[in-house]
């Protein structure tokens, strides 16, 4: 009878507890999948972009120290971007104002917008766009499902100067895509949270596609994938100058992989290194067991990419790309537009899941360098319209790309970058060359030189002279013209290449001015340019006798100068006649420029007006120095040595 009774109330707990969990999945609606935690308040009532900001935990690290604000901690933070509102928000941005010299390690779902790599440091604020869920959808199109229009980023890193006691707080938090405005942020103790609303004045352009439109930049790169397979695609990388004093010499591209992707062949472009053992002892040999990896082009996570040489650009192999093979340079549109693009092919394996044709992801953090060019920051991959191509049959019709992303790069400039080029001023009125500043393009070895002593005064025969061969006769035009010479010496300028300003003269109705460019580097100089910007000369500006001169008032009063059909040849440094004895040679290229006065009647030359205030080589802003020639009240006798010199080096050129 007691075993009886126990098997019904055995019973009764069964059924008890199956209805229980039958209720518990009724409400959940899906089984019991584990449900987002509560919204706040706060983000109930928010009716467009909600932001949030959760300080999670920090701890002391090596070294202890005893002074609290160089004491460094490890923290961890959450940010939170959830779509609240009826408009789909693409290409999410945000802007996280740090305060403590914090330098960020990771940060899972984001990348940094201007391409750096972590650790970064992000002490004055950094600004970050998503990675992998780019885009936000609204809770009405997906029936309320988070992973679709929520966007979760774990932050750590490294911060200094905080008390024990204190909690850690950015200063602000703010989504910075167009169209939204965003107020101040409530502050809690350890959390932070904001609603950004749409701007009702803002008006967006209309477009007729899901994707966003395309960008303006300096520097555009699409990445189109024209093929598609199950575990493969095929893509077309194009690189395009907009830029009208940008370029790129000898370019080399890179990026980074996020989903193990490999590089199989590639035409129109290489890969600096041939290496396949990362997919042989990884993830993708495992899956692909058998492919033969001696075949496989690249198989590193952040491969460098650099262009084919000219002689390439017809072979059936590894060329017959359009717009490929032109060994590195992509000049700006102002110089030939036919030469503003670069473009390559390459076929890339996936590894799973990404195994369907429409699992596509392009690769991220995007860096590209030239030789002596500017400084390129990029932003991340942007989906956008599918590229167009003309078919390859011949035929008047136009092929989509099956998926398209852009990513915009400008130029940059770090305050800590050195520049590759410098300029030395030099006058009729004044016997002595300003040369170019000290250290102006970054200085290795201050041993035996004084990287903050001023350049010494030159003479102005020396500019044809390597640094390291001036020495005494800059010591002996000091001791003539009573100069203060430092101890020790100052050291040389280390730029590839140099540009003397010199001011020819100056009359009643113009003025001229002799430019002269010289490579001090081992390789050539083709299709260069140089510009120089004039802010009050500009107008007055005439001609060009040996160079191909363009005004360009539009672009901040500069002008363009390149070299005359036949004369586009910088040539490298060469040995001296007598190579045991004489000092290396400079390539050089001179120029003399003539200005009117009529649209410049207040024009005073010799005061600083005759000089530049910025000056480019091939899109690189060159060093200036910081002092003018002074006429020394002889402005209208002219230094007979100097033109003579000149005279003779235009006549030897």
């Amino acid at each position: 009878m007691k075993r009886a009774w126990w098997v019904v109330i055995t019973l009764m707990f069964a059924l008890f507890g199956f209805a229980f969990s039958l209720t518990r999945a009724q409400d959940n609606g899906d089984g019991g999948d584990e449900q987002p935690a509560a919204p706040t308040p706060a983000q109930q009532d928010c009716d467009g972009i909600y932001m949030s900001y959760d300080f999670e935990s920090r701890r002391k690290i090596y070294p202890f120290l005893k002074n609290a604000e160089k004491q460094a901690w490890a923290f961890k933070s959450t940010a939170h971007i959830v779509n609240t509102g009826t408009y789909e928000l693409k290409a999410w941005k945000i802007y996280i104002g740090f305060q403590h010299k914090e330098i960020l390690v990771g940060a899972t779902g984001a990348v940094l917008m201007n391409g750096d790599d972590f650790p970064a440091d992000v002490g004055n604020g950094t600004y970050l766009s998503g990675s992998g869920q780019t885009d936000l959808k609204t809770s009405i199109s997906t029936a309320g499902d988070y992973t679709q229009i929520q966007a979760k980023i774990q932050l750590s890193g490294t911060m200094f100067g905080v008390k024990p006691t204190g909690v850690p707080m950015p200063k602000t938090i703010r989504l910075v895509n167009d169209g939204y405005k965003c107020p101040s942020p409530t502050n809690r103790k350890g959390s932070m949270y904001v609603c950004c609303v749409r701007n009702p004045k803002f008006k967006a352009n209309v477009t007729k596609t899901k994707f966003l439109p395309r960008q303006k930049g300096d520097l555009t790169i699409a990445y189109d994938v024209i093929q598609a397979y199950e575990n493969n695609y095929l893509a077309q990388v194009t690189m395009e100058n907009c830029s009208p004093l940008g370029r790129l010499d000898h370019w080399n591209l890179t990026w980074e992989w996020m989903r193990g992707e490999f590089i199989y062949n590639m035409k129109g472009a290489y890969t600096h290194t041939i290496d396949y053992l990362n997919c042989i002892y990884g993830d993708a040999g495992k899956y692909y067991q058998q492919m033969d990896f001696s075949k496989v082009l690249n198989c590193e996570k952040k491969p460098v990419i650099g262009d084919l040489p000219r002689e390439k650009a017809n072979d059936t192999q590894v060329g017959k790309i359009p717009n490929c093979c032109r060994n590195g340079s992509i000049l700006p549109p102002i110089m030939d537009q036919s030469k503003t693009k670069s473009a390559f092919q390459m076929q890339v394996f996936k590894l799973p899941p990404d195994l369907n044709r429409t699992a596509l992801y392009p690769p991220e953090r995007f860096k590209v360098d030239g030789v002596l060019n500017p400084e390129y920051k990029c932003g991340q991959p942007i989906r956008v319209d599918p590229a167009q191509f003309p078919d390859p049959s011949g035929l008047q019709a136009t092929s989509l790309a099956i998926a398209s992303w852009q990513i915009v790069c400008n130029i940059t400039r770090a305050k800590t970058r050195k520049p590759k080029c410098c300029v030395s001023f030099s006058a009729y009125y004044n016997e002595s060359v300003i040369p170019c500043n000290t250290c102006a393009c970054g200085c290795s070895d201050t041993k035996k030189c004084n990287p903050k002593a001023h350049a010494l005064l030159l003479p102005p025969e020396t500019l044809l002279v390597p640094f390291e061969n001036r020495t005494k006769k800059a010591i002996a035009w000091a001791s003539i013209k009573h100069h203060h010479v430092p101890k020790p010496l100052p050291c040389g300028d280390h730029c590839s290449v140099s540009v003397n300003w010199h001011l020819l003269s100056d009359y009643k109705d113009g003025w001229t001015a002799r430019i002269t460019l010289f490579n001090w580097d081992k390789a050539n100089f083709e299709d260069w340019f140089t510009a120089v910007q004039l802010k009050k000369a500009t107008a007055g500006y005439e001609k060009a006798y040996s160079f191909n001169g363009t005004k360009i008032p539009k672009l901040d009063n500069i002008i363009f100068l390149q070299g005359l059909k036949g004369l586009n040849f910088l040539v490298a440094q060469r040995n001296g006649t007598k190579p045991e004895k004489d000092p290396k040679v400079p390539g050089k290229q001179q120029s003399v420029i003539s200005f009117k006065k009529k649209h410049t009647p207040d024009i005073e030359v010799a005061k600083g007006d005759g000089f530049p205030t910025r000056v480019f080589f091939n899109g690189e802003e060159c060093s200036l120095p910081t002092q003018l020639p002074l006429s020394r009240g002889n402005c209208h006798h002219v230094n007979f040595v100097v033109a003579i010199f000149l005279s003779l080096l235009s006549f030897v050129m």
